[in-house]
């Protein structure tokens, strides 16, 4: 297969994560719409008894009936067009959150393994990699770090990518599972913070880079030509200028389906590899291979010391994977097969990031040997190159700028907006879809103002452990619950209705699972008093020690603390027969879902569960009482 023909496939991956248009009938023929049609369930309060036949839509009466009328989403799964789905009634269920059936699992190995390739060439990887040398490690040391985190990370990312892989599901309803289906909205709705967090600082470190083109072409003396208006030490007006110039150059990409940006990842993928290698080796030719071997911190650390910077630079990989770590079924559910996801991504990830981030620890490297200063950024680097203001230093800044730009506004896209917006289309998918919520996170990434987070490299590492005290709880419970508490029995019908007797409803109408709540809590409670010293009030040194350890501590406090709540107060849907510490057993299986809406349809009439045995064929089994299937 060519390398053309690779990137295709990743681009189709990308078009099912948004093209609804495109998406054909899941019942397979025209008989089952024509069934569905005159048959359509309304999905409403749980409250109600009876769900009554569909009825046209009222004339609108006002102005603002039509305009929500016009904003809001029509979804296809339905195949009706005869009124409008109500707002409980979209969020159960809709075209972007369905399981994602055979013709849409375009997902093998390869594709993970150049997404992941494709992926690992960004600006944000060399900063976090440098993270160990702002804290006095040696070279060698910080790539050992790096080694471990990242290794770390794709265990983590694996762990949380088998239920998407064997059912087809997305973060968004996983976390119903263990959650609850109304308390994952505020499991989402973290994700979504921090997805459009991201975004901003991934916005910020793309227009760091027109920054350098415009001073390549222009002048170095862009910053005082142009008079600073702006109120703060951490950005002038040509900076925000720039911000805004990149800020607004993602807005056409995030207007076309993904599938039409195939050429801009096949591009990125490309490229970005070739200008980071040639970076490195212009980096290296400029030091005339001279490299600083030890510490490029003054103040060279020793002891406990030593040894607790060895951690926190082992920590700021699993922090910067915090939020991907936790959405991995939103990818693994395209897997074609049931090892897809799995070994391609458990080692490739570790491989591709640790030869990213010896590019970045060999420039900063280099860089200190030149001019005395430990660099954490490789833009910073670039800009010392402009000093010498030649013909061939301007050219060579403004080509390896522009091929890091591409790379962040693809960065962007792929892991910041389409996630942002996937995750908000489970929050109020009546009037959001994939589109809408990619500008919406847009829109939200102005108000983080992310120079004040990359001041620094300090405050950096600061906001990324912020962000993993609290998804790294989540992330906990989740796997508790799939692997130890079920362990891999899920049942699908049950995430997308709102029946009072149904599992993931936790025998309420407040739809909650108090166990995973209460785990998550107290899963953040070790972390927290370091994560309040992290941002000035002194707290105790033992308490920043466990801060430093701040992913590992979320899940582990959490996944144990919900794996105990469990065995005391058993939760619906766990395995009937078997031993809470009997994993001789696994249910985890590999699911088709050709046929789900109309599956779905008779549950909610019915009560008719679906259930497939290993040769595929299909059993009906009613629920009689609630948690019992």
């Amino acid at each position: 297969m060519s390398n053309q023909e690779n990137m295709n496939d990743i681009a189709s991956a990308f078009e099912i994560l948004s093209d609804s248009n495109s998406r054909r009938d899941l019942a397979g023929n025209s008989a089952g719409l024509s069934k569905r049609m005159s048959q359509r369930t309304q999905i409403f309060d749980p409250t109600l008894e009876k769900m009554g036949e569909e009825e046209d839509e009222e004339p609108a009466k006002n102005w603002w009936t039509r305009f929500l009328r016009f904003v809001e989403v029509k979804q296809h799964h339905s195949a009706s067009n005869r009124r409008s789905e109500g707002i409980v009634e979209s969020f159960l269920y809709n075209d972007d959150l369905a399981p994602v059936d055979a013709a849409r699992r375009v997902w093998g190995w390869k594709q993970y393994v150049f997404f992941w390739i494709s992926g690992s060439f960004n600006v944000n990887t060399w900063q976090i990699s440098a993270t160990g040398l702002q804290l006095g490690l040696s070279w060698w040391q910080t790539w050992i770090c790096i080694w471990i985190g990242y290794v770390s990370v794709a265990l983590f990312v694996v762990v949380g990518s088998r239920i998407g892989n064997f059912y087809h599901i997305s973060f968004p309803i996983s976390s119903r599972i263990s959650f609850g289906v109304y308390f994952s909205l505020w499991v989402v709705l973290n994700r979504v913070v921090m997805a459009c967090v991201w975004y901003s600082v991934q916005t910020y470190i793309g227009s760091q880079t027109v920054q350098l083109m415009l001073m390549s072409i222009f002048g170095t003396d862009l910053t005082t030509r142009i008079k600073n208006t702006m109120n703060t030490p951490n950005i002038n007006t040509f900076q925000f200028m720039c911000f805004m110039l990149f800020w607004g150059a993602q807005l056409p990409a995030l207007w076309f389906p993904p599938q039409t940006l195939r050429y801009l990842f096949t591009f990125k993928s490309i490229v970005t590899p070739f200008a980071a290698f040639g970076f490195l080796i212009w980096t290296l030719k400029k030091a005339h291979g001279n490299l600083a071997l030890g510490s490029l911190n003054e103040l060279k650390p020793t002891g406990a010391v030593l040894g607790w910077n060895f951690v926190i630079s082992i920590m700021s990989a699993l922090d910067n994977f915090s939020t991907l770590i936790l959405n991995a079924p939103d990818f693994s559910r395209f897997a074609k097969t049931e090892k897809s996801s799995i070994y391609s991504q458990l080692f490739i990830l570790p491989i591709m990031y640790a030869i990213i981030s010896i590019i970045g620890i060999l420039v900063t490297s280099a860089a200190y040997t030149m001019y005395g200063v430990n660099y954490w950024s490789p833009l910073d680097v670039l800009a010392q190159f402009l000093n010498h203001f030649t013909s061939g230093n301007r050219a060579g800044v403004f080509l390896i700028s522009f091929a890091f730009g591409i790379a962040q506004l693809g960065t962007n896209i792929a892991s910041n907006s389409i996630s942002a917006g996937t995750d908000m289309t489970a929050l109020l998918p009546k009037f959001i879809n994939i589109r809408r919520g990619s500008y919406i996170c847009a829109a939200i990434s102005l108000a983080i103002c992310p120079w004040n987070l990359m001041s620094s490299s300090s405050k950096f590492t600061t906001a990324l452990a912020a962000y993993a005290v609290f998804l790294s709880s989540i992330a906990g419970v989740v796997a508790s619950d799939y692997y130890v508490v079920r362990k891999g029995l899920i049942r699908l019908q049950h995430c997308f209705t709102n029946k009072p007797n149904t599992l993931y409803m936790y025998g309420s109408r407040f739809g909650t699972n108090w166990r995973a709540v209460a785990a998550y809590v107290i899963g953040i409670v070790p972390n927290f008093p370091g994560f309040i010293g992290s941002v000035g009030p002194k707290v105790p040194e033992n308490a920043m020690r466990v801060y430093y350890l701040n992913y590992f501590v979320g899940f582990l406090v959490s996944f144990l603390v919900y794996a105990v709540l469990c065995y005391f107060w058993r939760v619906p849907g766990m395995p009937e027969g078997v031993g809470f510490f009997d994993f001789s057993t696994w249910f985890e299986k590999w699911t088709e879902v050709e046929d789900f809406a109309e599956q779905r349809r008779k549950f909610e009439l019915h009560g008719a569960e679906v259930d497939f045995d290993e040769e595929s064929s299909t059993s009906y089994v009613s629920i009689t009482e609630p948690g019992k299937v």
